[in-house]
């Protein structure tokens, strides 16, 4: 699947997005422990719009946190969709309420690249626009099923799997991943001594 580079980096950002979610992060240990929101307060909203290079950004308040929680929350939405019908509405209507202008643009060193926010759009807007058309792009391709949650029991992040036969099953090979072959290694080592 051959995917343009500004739409990778949107699919990148949306992934990150959906995982700064309380919810997406691994059940505690401890029940007095609970799951971080990583986008707690606005500190963490600017970290990840510099984190993301997310251009234009202004000046942000608690009205910007408060509308990137619910773009965030419509996404997680988009990843556990059942279907590409439920997607793509979904998808449809974070990208109208963004009220999208696509123009292109080569800022910053970049190539020439669709913007799908208007030139003024609110932290939240310029999301919804970027990531929904990013999302819309793998919906179009017949891709839906490639945004998966992390299969780990203890995990759940979101990712998008551009395996190129769709058998991704972990958000990262090198924990999740790998954590799980350990564990079931030691496992058929324990019955078979024992």
């Amino acid at each position: 699947m051959l995917i343009p580079h500004d739409t990778r980096i949107a699919l990148d950002t949306v992934v990150d997005l959906v995982n700064t979610a309380p919810e997406s992060e691994p059940p505690p240990d401890d029940p007095a422990d609970t799951p971080v929101d990583g986008l707690a307060d606005v500190a963490a909203l600017y970290a990840f719009a510099e984190r993301h290079h997310i251009s234009g950004v202004g000046t942000l308040g608690e009205k910007d946190l408060a509308a990137v929680r619910d773009v965030r929350a419509r996404f997680a939405e988009v990843f556990a969709a059942p279907d590409p019908r439920t997607a793509a509405d979904l998808v449809n209507r974070l990208v109208a309420a963004a009220g999208t202008t696509p123009q292109l643009t080569d800022h910053d060193g970049y190539d020439w690249h669709v913007h799908y926010f208007a030139p003024d759009a609110s932290i939240a807007d310029h999301l919804a626009a970027d990531c929904g058309m990013a999302l819309a792009f793998i919906i179009v391709a017949g891709e839906q099923e490639r945004l998966r949650r992390c299969e780990a029991p203890d995990c759940g992040h979101a990712f998008v799997d551009l395996s190129r036969n769709r058998s991704r099953r972990y958000c990262s090979s090198r924990t999740c991943g790998n954590r799980l072959h350990v564990a079931a290694y030691r496992a058929r080592r324990k019955e078979a001594a024992g």
